[in-house]
């Protein structure tokens, strides 16, 4: 399990390379986190970080796309990459012996050839990709509230970019964007399992101490505070209605977020209110309440589907849970409920690495330092009733927030509230957008 051995050290072109040892395990995952992401695109390349991802994988100077394949599965690898807002992560998880064939593909993959042959071929699949979001409904919202919560600022547009700007995308740009943000000062070798550190530092100079030297990536912008008001779409695609209300809240770096996160739970988690008090009300057949967060922002989310004359119940029913949190409290049970889940998680990920590479990435990117199973528990355990309480008063999910709704229904009209109680006043009014 891990526990506090880290090695944290960086290489004289600026890799930096993040160890934790795990003496009790068989196997050993590493992966190459980028430091680039949706937001770090321009308009004009919105989609571009993903759709290097899918490049990286299309050839190498020592290897074709099937060689690429055909490696991985010869070592038995549990491998993918993903693409964020905030960062580009590709990963494998190995026998510990084989550790160092698969830092090297990887590591060839990140000096990627993006041969001018596939380029064509993955401009599709990510088209079909984008195609395929816009009939799901939950990622339909999800791209509304970024786009209108987040206006005028980049992590406004999709991590898979939109029809027209993958379209235009050139290859020289991709190439372009590769040579400046895949280099070593703006990149991290991690590494979780039974390894010895001296073997793995000796396994970063080898694949990756040859890379040139360049500058980092450039400063982000902080967002402005989310808007409040109305931004709802009408569209005959959906049978049901999605709502989304949202409050501003502590950022992936802040550190009432574990906080939030258990508040979160106890509204719209597993055996949570929103579970008994409107699923089980029959108000709606999904609901949930969840963080959403980055480096420097984040929004408090609580989320459902319902049948479309349901809307105004559900928001009302959503309001409802929120001014009793806000009110009267959490209670000491649930808190622990929430608690002892969490834990359990932690505890469970903790003995295998691959679970805690995807911990110790997220720490390492937005913290900027790993934490072990010990600091991340204990931070959970901060967590009670009053604290709870605290964070509301700093963070009050009071007044209107910003409400994102989809679906066949016109509503709300005119930013009107549940029930015809007008409790939203449309300062963004209602835009039928491009669907």
């Amino acid at each position: 399990m891990g526990g506090g051995r880290f090695f944290d050290h960086t290489l004289d072109n600026g890799l930096r390379v993040v160890i934790e040892s795990m003496p009790d395990v068989q196997s050993a995952a590493a992966g190459f986190l980028v430091r680039t992401g949706a937001r770090d695109e321009s308009p004009q390349l919105a989609g571009v970080s993903h759709f290097l991802e899918h490049m990286c994988f299309k050839g190498t100077p020592n290897r074709s796309w099937r060689q690429i394949t055909v490696d991985f599965d010869n070592l038995g690898s549990t491998y993918n990459a993903y693409t964020s807002k905030e960062r580009t992560f590709y990963f494998g998880w190995v026998r510990s012996e084989d550790l160092e064939k698969q830092i090297e593909i990887i590591a060839d993959m990140m000096r990627s050839t993006l041969p001018v042959e596939e380029f064509e071929m993955e401009r599709k699949v990510i088209l079909e990709e984008i195609a395929m979001s816009a009939d799901q409904i939950d990622r339909r919202v999800y791209d509304m509230i970024h786009e209108r919560a987040f206006a005028g600022h980049h992590l406004a547009w999709p991590v898979l970019g939109t029809t027209e700007s993958v379209s235009a995308l050139s290859h020289e740009a991709i190439l372009e964007y590769f040579r400046n943000r895949y280099q070593p000062s703006n990149m991290v070798l991690l590494v979780a399992g039974n390894v010895r550190v001296d073997d793995v530092m000796a396994m970063a100079g080898r694949h990756c101490g040859s890379w040139m030297a360049a500058e980092a990536r450039p400063p982000r912008q902080a967002p402005a505070p989310p808007p409040t008001g109305v931004y709802a779409r009408r569209s005959d695609q959906f049978q049901q209605q999605a709502l989304a209300l949202c409050y501003a809240a502590p950022s992936a770096s802040d550190p009432e977020r574990e906080t939030a996160d258990v508040l979160a739970s106890i509204l719209g988690g597993h055996n949570s209110r929103f579970f008994w008090n409107i699923i089980q009300a029959g108000i709606a057949p999904h609901v949930a309440a969840g963080r959403l967060d980055y480096c420097d922002t984040a929004l408090m989310i609580a989320f459902g589907f319902c049948e479309p004359d349901r809307a105004g119940a559900l928001l009302d029913a959503f309001r409802t849970e929120i001014q009793g949190v806000r009110d009267s409290g959490v209670r000491a049970d649930e808190v622990q409920q929430v608690k002892n889940r969490v834990r359990t998680a932690l505890m469970t990920e903790a003995e295998a690495p691959y679970y805690r590479l995807m911990q110790v990435v997220q720490d390492v990117d937005v913290l900027g330092r790993p934490r072990d199973v010990a600091e991340r528990l204990a931070a959970i355990d901060a967590v009670t009733p009053d604290s709870i309480g605290a964070y509301l008063t700093r963070w009050p999910m009071t007044g209107e927030g910003f409400l994102a709704c989809l679906g066949p229904r016109d509503w709300p009209k005119n930013g009107g509230g549940g029930q015809g109680k007008g409790r939203l006043i449309g300062k963004l009014g209602t835009w039928a957008g491009r669907y």
